[in-house]
């Protein structure tokens, strides 16, 4: 099973700068071995459904830590047997821009 989730994730109760808090997520995004991608609003994630969800669930561990009030937006693409979709997706776009 392959799933492609975008995933956001930041502590409300920080401050108006929550980039230390977003870098700590990305460093357990990293470890993971999975791929990803970074954006300026979320970051892409794509692997088998548990091991996705695996690195949700540590993320949300690692800001529960010292954060009182956590903001996760979670949006999910299931594809049967499809790989690479990071990629992809994208480039699928692209060529038809063409």
């Amino acid at each position: 099973m392959s799933v492609l989730i975008h995933f956001s994730i930041f502590p409300t109760d920080k401050g108006t700068s929550v980039s230390p808090y977003v870098a700590r997520a990305l460093r357990i995004i990293r470890k993971s071995g999975l791929p990803y991608q970074l954006g300026p609003m979320s970051t892409a994630v794509e692997g088998e459904w548990a091991a996705v969800m695996a690195v949700v669930e540590r993320c949300f561990g690692e800001l529960q830590k010292d954060c009182d009030r956590i903001y996760m937006t979670l949006q999910m693409d299931y594809r049967k047997g499809a790989e690479n979709r990071i990629e992809g997706k994208i480039k699928s776009v692209e060529e038809k821009l063409k």
